[in-house]
Protein backbone atom coordinates (compact mmCIF):
# COMPACT_ATOMS: atom_id res chain seq x y z
CA UNK A 1 0.00 0.00 0.00
CA UNK A 2 3.21 2.56 1.10
CA UNK A 3 4.46 1.84 -2.89
CA UNK A 4 1.08 2.45 -4.34
CA UNK A 5 0.62 5.71 -2.38
CA UNK A 6 4.42 6.67 -3.37
CA UNK A 7 4.22 5.52 -7.13
CA UNK A 8 0.60 7.59 -7.05
CA UNK A 9 2.64 10.82 -5.65
CA UNK A 10 4.91 11.03 -8.13
CA UNK A 11 2.08 10.30 -11.16
CA UNK A 12 0.57 13.46 -9.62
CA UNK A 13 3.38 15.11 -9.29
CA UNK A 14 4.42 15.29 -12.90
CA UNK A 15 0.86 15.80 -14.24
CA UNK A 16 1.41 19.16 -11.64
CA UNK A 17 4.83 20.02 -13.44
CA UNK A 18 3.55 18.91 -17.18
CA UNK A 19 0.47 21.40 -15.92
CA UNK A 20 2.78 24.33 -14.92
CA UNK A 21 5.60 24.14 -17.74
CA UNK A 22 5.32 26.52 -20.88
CA UNK A 23 6.40 23.61 -23.45
CA UNK A 24 4.24 20.15 -24.17
CA UNK A 25 6.59 16.99 -25.24
CA UNK A 26 6.40 15.84 -28.81
CA UNK A 27 8.97 13.62 -29.05
CA UNK A 28 11.90 11.93 -27.24
CA UNK A 29 14.46 9.32 -28.63
CA UNK A 30 17.71 8.95 -26.80
CA UNK A 31 18.45 6.74 -29.57
CA UNK A 32 17.81 9.08 -32.60
CA UNK A 33 21.70 8.66 -33.11
CA UNK A 34 22.50 12.32 -33.98
CA UNK A 35 25.25 14.17 -33.05
CA UNK A 36 25.71 17.75 -34.44
CA UNK A 37 25.80 21.23 -32.94
CA UNK A 38 23.60 24.23 -33.41
CA UNK A 39 25.19 26.04 -36.38
CA UNK A 40 24.11 22.90 -38.64
CA UNK A 41 20.40 22.79 -37.69
CA UNK A 42 18.27 24.59 -40.15
CA UNK A 43 14.25 24.71 -40.84
CA UNK A 44 12.84 25.26 -44.12
CA UNK A 45 9.98 24.35 -46.05
CA UNK A 46 12.15 22.67 -48.79
CA UNK A 47 9.53 21.85 -51.36
CA UNK A 48 6.98 24.35 -50.84
CA UNK A 49 4.26 22.73 -49.46
CA UNK A 50 3.99 24.12 -46.14
CA UNK A 51 5.64 21.28 -43.85
CA UNK A 52 9.11 22.76 -42.73
CA UNK A 53 11.44 20.08 -42.63
CA UNK A 54 14.74 19.95 -39.90
CA UNK A 55 17.48 19.82 -41.64
CA UNK A 56 20.89 18.27 -39.98
CA UNK A 57 24.42 18.43 -40.80
CA UNK A 58 25.35 15.28 -38.71
CA UNK A 59 28.81 14.36 -37.46
CA UNK A 60 28.31 10.72 -36.65
CA UNK A 61 29.68 8.90 -33.87
CA UNK A 62 33.00 10.13 -32.71
CA UNK A 63 33.44 12.31 -35.96
CA UNK A 64 32.92 9.52 -38.22
CA UNK A 65 30.81 9.22 -41.20
CA UNK A 66 29.15 12.55 -41.45
CA UNK A 67 25.95 12.67 -43.28
CA UNK A 68 23.43 15.05 -44.02
CA UNK A 69 19.74 14.17 -42.37
CA UNK A 70 16.09 15.62 -43.67
CA UNK A 71 13.93 14.73 -40.76
CA UNK A 72 10.31 15.32 -41.22
CA UNK A 73 8.64 15.04 -37.74
CA UNK A 74 10.57 12.38 -35.85
CA UNK A 75 11.59 10.48 -38.75
CA UNK A 76 14.48 10.82 -41.01
CA UNK A 77 13.30 11.28 -44.61
CA UNK A 78 16.29 11.55 -46.27
CA UNK A 79 20.18 10.81 -45.34
CA UNK A 80 23.71 11.10 -47.61
CA UNK A 81 26.81 10.88 -46.92
CA UNK A 82 29.29 13.83 -47.10
CA UNK A 83 32.59 14.30 -48.04
CA UNK A 84 34.25 16.02 -44.36
CA UNK A 85 32.72 17.26 -41.51
CA UNK A 86 29.67 19.92 -41.53
CA UNK A 87 30.46 23.28 -40.30
CA UNK A 88 27.00 25.12 -40.93
CA UNK A 89 23.82 24.73 -42.84
CA UNK A 90 21.79 27.60 -43.82
CA UNK A 91 18.24 28.06 -45.98
CA UNK A 92 18.08 30.67 -48.23
CA UNK A 93 16.42 32.30 -51.28
CA UNK A 94 17.87 31.94 -54.59
CA UNK A 95 15.81 33.97 -56.22
CA UNK A 96 12.39 35.40 -56.98
CA UNK A 97 10.50 33.24 -59.64
CA UNK A 98 7.91 31.15 -58.46
CA UNK A 99 7.39 28.67 -56.90
CA UNK A 100 9.46 30.14 -54.35
CA UNK A 101 11.08 27.34 -52.76
CA UNK A 102 14.22 27.81 -50.15
CA UNK A 103 17.22 26.31 -50.83
CA UNK A 104 19.54 24.36 -48.70
CA UNK A 105 23.53 25.25 -47.96
CA UNK A 106 25.92 23.09 -46.41
CA UNK A 107 29.33 24.14 -45.81
CA UNK A 108 31.81 21.47 -45.70
CA UNK A 109 35.58 21.20 -45.95
CA UNK A 110 36.74 23.59 -48.50
CA UNK A 111 33.18 23.88 -50.42
CA UNK A 112 29.64 24.82 -49.71
CA UNK A 113 26.84 22.10 -51.45
CA UNK A 114 23.87 23.80 -52.60
CA UNK A 115 20.59 21.78 -53.02
CA UNK A 116 17.15 22.62 -54.56
CA UNK A 117 14.63 20.53 -53.58
CA UNK A 118 16.79 18.42 -52.05
CA UNK A 119 18.89 17.36 -55.22
CA UNK A 120 22.37 18.39 -55.58
CA UNK A 121 22.16 21.87 -57.48
CA UNK A 122 25.79 23.70 -56.88
CA UNK A 123 29.15 23.17 -55.47
CA UNK A 124 30.95 26.24 -54.56
CA UNK A 125 34.78 25.47 -53.74
CA UNK A 126 36.92 28.18 -51.86
CA UNK A 127 39.80 29.73 -54.08
CA UNK A 128 42.71 28.10 -53.52
CA UNK A 129 45.82 29.78 -51.89
CA UNK A 130 49.54 30.39 -53.08
CA UNK A 131 51.75 27.88 -51.00
CA UNK A 132 54.68 28.76 -49.01
CA UNK A 133 57.61 29.64 -51.71
CA UNK A 134 60.28 27.50 -49.55
CA UNK A 135 58.20 24.47 -49.56
CA UNK A 136 57.38 24.80 -53.18
CA UNK A 137 60.94 24.88 -53.57
CA UNK A 138 61.73 22.07 -51.13
CA UNK A 139 59.44 19.86 -53.27
CA UNK A 140 61.13 20.42 -56.57
CA UNK A 141 64.32 19.46 -55.26
CA UNK A 142 62.96 16.44 -54.22
CA UNK A 143 61.34 15.87 -58.06
CA UNK A 144 64.68 16.46 -59.50
CA UNK A 145 65.96 13.20 -56.36
CA UNK A 146 68.44 16.79 -55.27
CA UNK A 147 67.33 15.98 -51.85
CA UNK A 148 66.84 12.88 -49.32
CA UNK A 149 63.23 12.28 -47.47
CA UNK A 150 64.42 12.63 -44.30
CA UNK A 151 65.88 15.80 -44.94
CA UNK A 152 62.96 16.82 -46.19
CA UNK A 153 61.02 15.98 -43.80
CA UNK A 154 62.85 17.87 -41.45
CA UNK A 155 63.01 20.95 -43.55
CA UNK A 156 59.02 20.98 -43.32
CA UNK A 157 59.23 20.56 -39.88
CA UNK A 158 61.00 23.51 -39.62
CA UNK A 159 58.72 25.68 -42.19
CA UNK A 160 55.65 24.76 -39.82
CA UNK A 161 57.26 25.87 -37.06
CA UNK A 162 58.33 29.03 -38.27
CA UNK A 163 56.23 30.43 -41.30
CA UNK A 164 52.85 32.20 -40.50
CA UNK A 165 51.20 29.98 -43.10
CA UNK A 166 50.13 26.68 -42.97
CA UNK A 167 51.67 23.88 -45.29
CA UNK A 168 49.86 22.24 -47.94
CA UNK A 169 47.86 19.12 -47.54
CA UNK A 170 50.38 16.96 -49.21
CA UNK A 171 53.48 18.04 -46.87
CA UNK A 172 50.72 17.16 -43.90
CA UNK A 173 50.29 13.88 -44.79
CA UNK A 174 54.24 13.53 -45.78
CA UNK A 175 54.81 14.26 -41.97
CA UNK A 176 52.34 12.11 -40.25
CA UNK A 177 54.09 9.31 -42.32
CA UNK A 178 56.66 6.73 -40.70
CA UNK A 179 60.46 6.15 -42.36
CA UNK A 180 60.14 3.24 -44.44
CA UNK A 181 56.73 4.88 -45.92
CA UNK A 182 58.36 8.45 -46.83
CA UNK A 183 60.33 7.50 -49.76
CA UNK A 184 57.33 5.94 -51.70
CA UNK A 185 55.27 8.15 -51.09
CA UNK A 186 57.53 11.31 -51.91
CA UNK A 187 58.18 8.72 -55.45
CA UNK A 188 54.54 8.60 -55.98
CA UNK A 189 53.63 12.61 -55.45
CA UNK A 190 56.54 14.45 -55.96
CA UNK A 191 55.80 14.91 -59.47
CA UNK A 192 52.03 16.63 -58.27
CA UNK A 193 51.70 20.78 -58.13
CA UNK A 194 51.56 21.99 -54.69
CA UNK A 195 47.96 22.78 -53.27
CA UNK A 196 46.96 25.00 -49.99
CA UNK A 197 43.27 24.64 -49.61
CA UNK A 198 41.37 26.72 -46.76
CA UNK A 199 38.74 25.48 -45.13
CA UNK A 200 35.21 27.23 -44.05
CA UNK A 201 34.77 27.80 -40.54
CA UNK A 202 31.24 29.23 -39.92
CA UNK A 203 28.81 30.51 -42.62
CA UNK A 204 25.45 32.73 -42.04
CA UNK A 205 22.94 34.23 -44.81
CA UNK A 206 22.61 38.49 -45.43
CA UNK A 207 19.23 40.03 -47.33
CA UNK A 208 20.76 40.97 -50.50
CA UNK A 209 18.58 44.18 -51.17
CA UNK A 210 14.88 44.00 -49.04
CA UNK A 211 14.76 43.38 -45.34
CA UNK A 212 11.53 41.06 -46.10
CA UNK A 213 11.60 37.86 -44.73
CA UNK A 214 11.28 35.95 -48.03
CA UNK A 215 14.03 38.48 -49.55
CA UNK A 216 16.46 36.40 -51.51
CA UNK A 217 19.65 36.49 -49.45
CA UNK A 218 23.69 36.08 -49.83
CA UNK A 219 25.75 33.74 -48.27
CA UNK A 220 28.75 35.02 -45.86
CA UNK A 221 31.67 32.10 -44.86
CA UNK A 222 33.91 32.76 -42.79
CA UNK A 223 37.19 31.03 -43.60
CA UNK A 224 40.53 29.53 -41.96
CA UNK A 225 42.66 31.62 -43.50
CA UNK A 226 41.09 34.84 -41.41
CA UNK A 227 38.64 35.94 -44.30
CA UNK A 228 35.22 36.52 -44.85
CA UNK A 229 33.43 35.93 -48.15
CA UNK A 230 30.20 37.33 -49.67
CA UNK A 231 28.55 35.30 -52.16
CA UNK A 232 26.39 36.23 -55.16
CA UNK A 233 22.99 34.16 -54.88
CA UNK A 234 22.80 33.32 -58.22
CA UNK A 235 26.01 33.25 -60.23
CA UNK A 236 27.85 32.15 -56.73
CA UNK A 237 30.65 34.68 -57.24
CA UNK A 238 32.45 36.49 -54.52
CA UNK A 239 31.31 39.62 -54.38
CA UNK A 240 33.24 41.27 -51.59
CA UNK A 241 36.44 39.82 -49.33
CA UNK A 242 36.94 40.79 -45.92
CA UNK A 243 40.02 40.18 -43.85
CA UNK A 244 40.16 39.39 -40.15
CA UNK A 245 43.04 39.40 -37.58
CA UNK A 246 42.30 35.73 -36.16
CA UNK A 247 39.81 32.93 -37.73
CA UNK A 248 36.08 34.05 -37.39
CA UNK A 249 34.00 31.06 -35.81
CA UNK A 250 30.56 32.70 -35.11
CA UNK A 251 28.86 35.56 -37.42
CA UNK A 252 25.48 37.87 -37.07
CA UNK A 253 24.54 40.19 -39.48
CA UNK A 254 22.05 42.71 -40.11
CA UNK A 255 21.21 45.01 -43.05
CA UNK A 256 21.09 44.42 -46.54
CA UNK A 257 24.34 44.39 -48.50
CA UNK A 258 23.06 46.50 -51.38
CA UNK A 259 22.10 49.27 -48.72
CA UNK A 260 23.67 48.71 -45.27
CA UNK A 261 24.67 45.89 -43.47
CA UNK A 262 26.74 45.58 -39.90
CA UNK A 263 28.36 42.40 -39.66
CA UNK A 264 29.98 41.14 -36.11
CA UNK A 265 32.42 38.03 -36.17
CA UNK A 266 33.77 36.60 -32.94
CA UNK A 267 37.22 34.97 -33.71
CA UNK A 268 39.21 32.81 -31.89
CA UNK A 269 42.16 35.06 -30.18
CA UNK A 270 38.95 36.19 -27.85
CA UNK A 271 37.73 39.34 -29.25
CA UNK A 272 34.48 40.56 -31.63
CA UNK A 273 35.14 42.55 -35.06
CA UNK A 274 32.43 45.24 -36.32
CA UNK A 275 32.49 45.31 -40.05
CA UNK A 276 30.64 48.00 -42.20
CA UNK A 277 29.79 47.65 -45.86
CA UNK A 278 32.56 48.47 -47.87
CA UNK A 279 35.21 48.26 -45.42
CA UNK A 280 37.82 45.63 -46.29
CA UNK A 281 39.37 45.46 -41.96
CA UNK A 282 37.54 45.69 -39.22
CA UNK A 283 38.13 49.26 -37.35
CA UNK A 284 36.56 48.75 -34.30
CA UNK A 285 36.50 45.13 -31.85
CA UNK A 286 34.82 43.99 -28.59
CA UNK A 287 37.24 42.15 -26.66
CA UNK A 288 36.34 39.60 -24.10
CA UNK A 289 38.10 38.26 -20.94
CA UNK A 290 37.26 35.33 -22.25
CA UNK A 291 36.97 32.37 -25.71
CA UNK A 292 33.30 32.82 -27.17
CA UNK A 293 31.47 29.70 -26.84
CA UNK A 294 28.47 31.86 -28.84
CA UNK A 295 26.97 34.76 -30.15
CA UNK A 296 23.61 35.50 -30.92
CA UNK A 297 22.54 39.32 -31.88
CA UNK A 298 19.09 40.65 -30.27
CA UNK A 299 17.38 43.44 -31.43
CA UNK A 300 20.54 45.79 -31.06
CA UNK A 301 22.43 43.83 -28.61
CA UNK A 302 25.06 41.19 -28.91
CA UNK A 303 25.12 38.61 -26.48
CA UNK A 304 27.84 36.49 -26.07
CA UNK A 305 28.67 33.12 -24.18
CA UNK A 306 32.26 32.75 -22.80
CA UNK A 307 34.22 29.84 -21.18
CA UNK A 308 33.85 31.17 -18.33
CA UNK A 309 30.27 30.29 -17.63
CA UNK A 310 28.70 33.04 -18.06
CA UNK A 311 26.31 35.49 -20.31
CA UNK A 312 27.84 39.04 -21.34
CA UNK A 313 24.97 41.85 -23.55
CA UNK A 314 27.19 44.81 -25.34
CA UNK A 315 26.15 47.13 -27.48
CA UNK A 316 25.35 46.62 -30.80
CA UNK A 317 26.62 50.73 -31.93
CA UNK A 318 29.10 51.54 -33.84
CA UNK A 319 31.90 51.87 -31.08
CA UNK A 320 33.64 54.82 -30.44
CA UNK A 321 37.11 53.71 -29.07
CA UNK A 322 38.87 50.98 -30.73
CA UNK A 323 38.74 47.58 -28.94
CA UNK A 324 36.45 49.16 -25.99
CA UNK A 325 33.35 47.87 -26.68
CA UNK A 326 30.36 48.92 -23.82
CA UNK A 327 29.40 46.00 -21.55
CA UNK A 328 25.62 45.94 -20.31
CA UNK A 329 25.25 43.51 -18.59
CA UNK A 330 26.64 39.89 -17.37
CA UNK A 331 24.47 36.94 -16.39
CA UNK A 332 26.22 33.98 -14.26
CA UNK A 333 24.94 30.43 -15.27
CA UNK A 334 25.45 27.39 -13.11
CA UNK A 335 27.07 25.29 -15.20
CA UNK A 336 29.27 25.74 -18.97
CA UNK A 337 27.45 26.66 -21.43
CA UNK A 338 27.83 23.70 -24.41
CA UNK A 339 25.16 25.86 -26.98
CA UNK A 340 23.03 28.81 -27.68
CA UNK A 341 20.79 29.86 -30.58
CA UNK A 342 17.54 32.57 -30.76
CA UNK A 343 14.25 31.64 -29.59
CA UNK A 344 12.07 34.47 -31.84
CA UNK A 345 8.21 34.20 -31.48
CA UNK A 346 6.67 36.23 -34.04
CA UNK A 347 2.76 36.23 -32.34
CA UNK A 348 4.16 38.27 -29.60
CA UNK A 349 7.44 40.08 -30.88
CA UNK A 350 9.34 38.22 -28.43
CA UNK A 351 13.25 37.71 -29.23
CA UNK A 352 15.36 35.48 -26.55
CA UNK A 353 18.34 34.17 -25.99
CA UNK A 354 18.30 30.04 -25.25
CA UNK A 355 21.37 28.58 -23.66
CA UNK A 356 22.08 24.98 -23.88
CA UNK A 357 23.91 24.17 -20.07
CA UNK A 358 26.47 21.14 -19.29
CA UNK A 359 24.01 20.43 -16.39
CA UNK A 360 21.42 19.22 -18.60
CA UNK A 361 19.72 22.67 -18.40
CA UNK A 362 18.26 24.73 -21.10
CA UNK A 363 18.00 28.95 -19.81
CA UNK A 364 16.10 31.62 -21.46
CA UNK A 365 16.65 34.99 -20.82
CA UNK A 366 15.65 38.15 -22.35
CA UNK A 367 18.68 40.64 -21.78
CA UNK A 368 19.65 39.58 -18.39
CA UNK A 369 15.95 38.26 -17.03
CA UNK A 370 15.29 34.69 -16.82
CA UNK A 371 12.00 33.38 -18.76
CA UNK A 372 12.02 29.47 -18.09
CA UNK A 373 14.49 26.93 -17.37
CA UNK A 374 14.17 23.39 -19.32
CA UNK A 375 15.28 20.23 -17.40
CA UNK A 376 16.77 18.01 -19.98
CA UNK A 377 17.82 14.15 -19.67
CA UNK A 378 21.07 14.69 -20.69
CA UNK A 379 23.21 17.58 -21.59
CA UNK A 380 21.88 19.60 -24.78
CA UNK A 381 24.44 20.46 -27.45
CA UNK A 382 22.36 21.64 -30.03
CA UNK A 383 19.33 24.10 -29.75
CA UNK A 384 16.67 25.36 -32.55
CA UNK A 385 13.51 27.19 -32.54
CA UNK A 386 11.07 28.02 -35.15
CA UNK A 387 8.10 26.19 -37.44
CA UNK A 388 8.28 22.47 -37.49
CA UNK A 389 5.75 20.43 -39.61
CA UNK A 390 3.03 22.84 -39.19
CA UNK A 391 3.27 24.08 -35.49
CA UNK A 392 4.68 27.68 -35.30
CA UNK A 393 6.77 27.41 -32.49
CA UNK A 394 8.91 23.93 -32.13
CA UNK A 395 11.95 23.60 -30.11
CA UNK A 396 14.12 21.27 -31.36
CA UNK A 397 17.25 19.66 -29.32
CA UNK A 398 19.82 17.36 -29.52
CA UNK A 399 21.75 16.08 -26.72
CA UNK A 400 25.34 14.53 -26.15
CA UNK A 401 24.76 11.13 -26.53
CA UNK A 402 22.61 11.06 -29.93
CA UNK A 403 18.77 11.78 -28.58
CA UNK A 404 16.32 13.99 -29.95
CA UNK A 405 13.93 16.44 -28.07
CA UNK A 406 10.76 18.16 -29.88
CA UNK A 407 9.24 20.73 -27.21
CA UNK A 408 6.55 22.96 -28.61
CA UNK A 409 5.18 25.93 -27.21
CA UNK A 410 1.98 26.54 -25.38
CA UNK A 411 -0.21 28.88 -27.19
CA UNK A 412 -1.47 30.36 -23.61
CA UNK A 413 2.09 30.72 -22.68
CA UNK A 414 3.57 33.98 -21.51
CA UNK A 415 7.22 34.09 -20.89
CA UNK A 416 7.43 36.23 -17.36
CA UNK A 417 10.75 37.80 -16.11
CA UNK A 418 11.79 35.01 -13.25
CA UNK A 419 10.01 32.67 -14.84
CA UNK A 420 6.92 32.21 -11.87
CA UNK A 421 3.66 33.12 -12.71
CA UNK A 422 2.28 36.71 -13.02
CA UNK A 423 1.98 38.85 -9.51
CA UNK A 424 3.01 41.48 -7.52
CA UNK A 425 6.96 42.04 -7.25
CA UNK A 426 8.65 40.57 -3.91
CA UNK A 427 9.62 44.44 -3.32
CA UNK A 428 5.91 45.19 -2.43
CA UNK A 429 6.02 43.05 0.60
CA UNK A 430 8.60 45.21 1.80
CA UNK A 431 7.63 47.52 4.46
CA UNK A 432 8.56 51.00 4.07
CA UNK A 433 10.77 53.18 6.75
CA UNK A 434 8.34 55.59 7.29
CA UNK A 435 9.19 58.07 10.44
CA UNK A 436 7.66 58.80 13.44
CA UNK A 437 5.13 62.02 13.33
CA UNK A 438 6.52 64.66 15.06
CA UNK A 439 4.84 67.07 17.35
CA UNK A 440 5.02 69.48 14.76
CA UNK A 441 3.59 67.64 11.93
CA UNK A 442 0.32 67.32 13.99
CA UNK A 443 0.06 70.83 14.73
CA UNK A 444 0.83 71.51 11.03
CA UNK A 445 -2.21 69.05 10.14
CA UNK A 446 -4.22 70.41 12.66
CA UNK A 447 -4.13 74.05 11.42
CA UNK A 448 -4.33 73.15 7.61
CA UNK A 449 -7.78 71.37 8.56
CA UNK A 450 -9.20 74.60 10.75
CA UNK A 451 -7.68 77.16 8.26
CA UNK A 452 -7.93 75.43 4.99
CA UNK A 453 -10.42 78.33 3.82
CA UNK A 454 -8.38 81.29 4.93
CA UNK A 455 -4.75 79.63 3.87
CA UNK A 456 -5.99 78.56 0.11
CA UNK A 457 -7.51 82.40 -0.18
CA UNK A 458 -4.53 83.91 1.28
CA UNK A 459 -2.35 81.71 -1.62
CA UNK A 460 -4.74 83.10 -4.62
CA UNK A 461 -4.20 86.77 -3.59
CA UNK A 462 -0.51 86.61 -3.76
CA UNK A 463 -0.68 84.84 -6.94
CA UNK A 464 -2.83 87.56 -8.21
CA UNK A 465 -0.45 90.13 -6.97
CA UNK A 466 2.26 88.22 -8.80
CA UNK A 467 0.66 88.11 -11.88
CA UNK A 468 -0.95 92.04 -11.48
CA UNK A 469 3.22 93.21 -10.80
CA UNK A 470 4.62 90.98 -13.85
CA UNK A 471 1.75 92.45 -15.91
CA UNK A 472 2.67 95.86 -15.23
CA UNK A 473 6.66 94.96 -15.48
CA UNK A 474 6.02 94.21 -19.09
CA UNK A 475 3.72 97.19 -20.27
CA UNK A 476 6.06 99.65 -18.78
CA UNK A 477 8.78 97.82 -20.98
CA UNK A 478 6.27 98.11 -24.16
CA UNK A 479 6.12 101.72 -23.56
CA UNK A 480 9.21 102.71 -22.25
CA UNK A 481 11.30 100.05 -24.94
CA UNK A 482 13.90 98.74 -22.40
CA UNK A 483 13.42 95.48 -24.46
CA UNK A 484 15.86 95.53 -27.42
CA UNK A 485 13.36 93.34 -29.51
CA UNK A 486 11.22 95.83 -31.18
CA UNK A 487 8.66 94.31 -33.83
CA UNK A 488 6.06 97.44 -33.71
CA UNK A 489 6.62 99.59 -37.00
CA UNK A 490 5.17 101.14 -39.49
CA UNK A 491 6.86 99.44 -42.01
CA UNK A 492 7.87 95.05 -41.63
CA UNK A 493 10.86 95.67 -39.70
CA UNK A 494 12.20 93.70 -36.84
CA UNK A 495 15.35 94.96 -34.90
CA UNK A 496 17.16 93.01 -32.15
CA UNK A 497 20.34 94.14 -30.52
CA UNK A 498 22.42 92.63 -28.39
CA UNK A 499 26.29 93.51 -26.69
CA UNK A 500 28.83 91.70 -25.95
CA UNK A 501 32.50 92.49 -24.10
CA UNK A 502 33.82 93.08 -20.72
CA UNK A 503 34.59 96.55 -21.28
CA UNK A 504 35.49 99.62 -21.91
CA UNK A 505 35.29 98.51 -25.03
CA UNK A 506 31.94 96.58 -26.15
CA UNK A 507 30.41 95.26 -29.26
CA UNK A 508 26.95 96.21 -30.12
CA UNK A 509 25.25 94.09 -32.41
CA UNK A 510 21.92 94.99 -34.39
CA UNK A 511 19.82 91.93 -36.00
CA UNK A 512 17.79 94.08 -38.66
CA UNK A 513 15.03 91.97 -40.59
CA UNK A 514 12.62 92.29 -43.38
CA UNK A 515 9.59 90.25 -42.07
CA UNK A 516 7.68 90.92 -45.08
CA UNK A 517 7.00 87.75 -47.42
CA UNK A 518 7.40 89.51 -51.29
CA UNK A 519 8.57 93.01 -50.73
CA UNK A 520 12.38 94.50 -50.43
CA UNK A 521 13.18 97.52 -47.97
CA UNK A 522 15.52 99.89 -49.28
CA UNK A 523 16.47 103.26 -48.54
CA UNK A 524 17.35 103.16 -44.60
CA UNK A 525 18.93 104.90 -42.23
CA UNK A 526 20.93 103.51 -38.30
CA UNK A 527 21.18 106.37 -35.89
CA UNK A 528 22.18 106.48 -32.35
CA UNK A 529 21.20 108.66 -29.34
CA UNK A 530 23.81 108.20 -26.38
CA UNK A 531 25.62 110.78 -24.17
CA UNK A 532 28.64 111.94 -25.01
CA UNK A 533 30.50 111.95 -21.79
CA UNK A 534 29.22 108.69 -21.17
CA UNK A 535 30.11 106.50 -24.43
CA UNK A 536 32.18 107.13 -27.96
CA UNK A 537 31.04 105.51 -31.33
CA UNK A 538 32.85 105.01 -34.53
CA UNK A 539 30.17 106.42 -36.23
CA UNK A 540 26.59 107.56 -35.08
CA UNK A 541 24.87 106.43 -37.95
CA UNK A 542 25.55 104.70 -41.27
CA UNK A 543 23.39 103.15 -44.19
CA UNK A 544 21.78 99.92 -43.87
CA UNK A 545 21.71 97.96 -47.23
CA UNK A 546 18.54 96.20 -49.02
CA UNK A 547 16.61 94.38 -47.16
CA UNK A 548 15.36 90.63 -48.85
CA UNK A 549 12.20 89.27 -47.22
CA UNK A 550 12.95 87.14 -44.41
CA UNK A 551 16.63 87.05 -44.49
CA UNK A 552 18.48 88.60 -41.05
CA UNK A 553 21.29 91.19 -40.98
CA UNK A 554 23.61 91.67 -38.33
CA UNK A 555 24.75 95.55 -38.07
CA UNK A 556 28.37 95.66 -35.91
CA UNK A 557 29.60 98.67 -34.02
CA UNK A 558 31.85 99.47 -31.51
CA UNK A 559 31.02 101.67 -28.43
CA UNK A 560 33.66 102.63 -25.53
CA UNK A 561 32.71 103.43 -22.36
CA UNK A 562 34.32 106.73 -21.13
CA UNK A 563 33.46 106.77 -17.79
CA UNK A 564 36.21 105.25 -14.65
CA UNK A 565 33.00 105.26 -12.41
CA UNK A 566 31.17 102.11 -13.66
CA UNK A 567 28.00 104.93 -15.08
CA UNK A 568 25.82 102.35 -17.77
CA UNK A 569 22.99 103.98 -19.26
CA UNK A 570 20.50 103.39 -22.56
CA UNK A 571 21.99 104.01 -25.74
CA UNK A 572 19.00 104.38 -27.93
CA UNK A 573 18.91 103.07 -31.90
CA UNK A 574 16.59 104.68 -34.62
CA UNK A 575 15.69 103.15 -37.77
CA UNK A 576 14.65 106.31 -40.40
CA UNK A 577 14.14 106.34 -43.96
CA UNK A 578 16.24 108.84 -45.79
CA UNK A 579 14.73 112.06 -46.00
CA UNK A 580 12.03 111.83 -42.95
CA UNK A 581 12.69 112.63 -39.35
CA UNK A 582 10.11 110.59 -38.02
CA UNK A 583 11.46 107.23 -36.85
CA UNK A 584 10.18 103.95 -38.59
CA UNK A 585 11.38 101.89 -35.62
CA UNK A 586 13.26 102.28 -32.30
CA UNK A 587 14.60 100.27 -29.60
CA UNK A 588 16.75 100.99 -26.19
CA UNK A 589 19.71 99.18 -25.24
CA UNK A 590 21.35 98.95 -21.75
CA UNK A 591 24.93 99.41 -21.63
CA UNK A 592 26.97 98.15 -19.10
CA UNK A 593 29.69 100.54 -17.15
CA UNK A 594 33.27 99.12 -17.54
CA UNK A 595 33.96 99.18 -13.89
CA UNK A 596 30.63 97.75 -12.61
CA UNK A 597 31.00 95.05 -15.59
CA UNK A 598 34.42 94.58 -14.32
CA UNK A 599 33.77 94.11 -10.87
CA UNK A 600 30.92 92.15 -11.83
Amino acid sequence: MAAASSSDSDACGAESNEANSKWLDAHYDPMANIHTFSACLALADLHGDGEYKLVVGDLGPGGQQPRLKVLKGPLVMTESPLPALPAAAATFLMEQHEPRTPALALASGPCVYVYKNLRPYFKFSLPQLPPNPLEQDLWNQAKEDRIDPLTLKEMLESIRETAEEPLSIQSLRFLQLELSEMEAFVNQHKSNSIKRQTVITTMTTLKKNLADEDAVSCLVLGTENKELLVLDPEAFTILAKMSLPSVPVFLEVSGQFDVEFRLAAACRNGNIYILRRDSKHPKYCIELSAQPVGLIRVHKVLVVGSTQDSLHGFTHKTLAVPCQGKKLWTVQMPAAILTMNLLEQHSRGLQAVMAGLANGEVRIYRDKALLNVIHTPDAVTSLCFGRYGREDNTLIMTTRGGGLIIKILKRTAVFVEGGSEVGPPPAQAMKLNVPRKTRLYVDQTLREREAGTAMHRAFQTDLYLLRLRAARAYLQALESSLSPLSTTAREPLKLHAVVQGLGPTFKLTLHLQNTSTTRPVLGLLVCFLYNEALYSLPRAFFKVPLLVPGLNYPLETFVESLSNKGISDIIKVLVLREGQSAPLLSAHVNMPGSEGLAAA
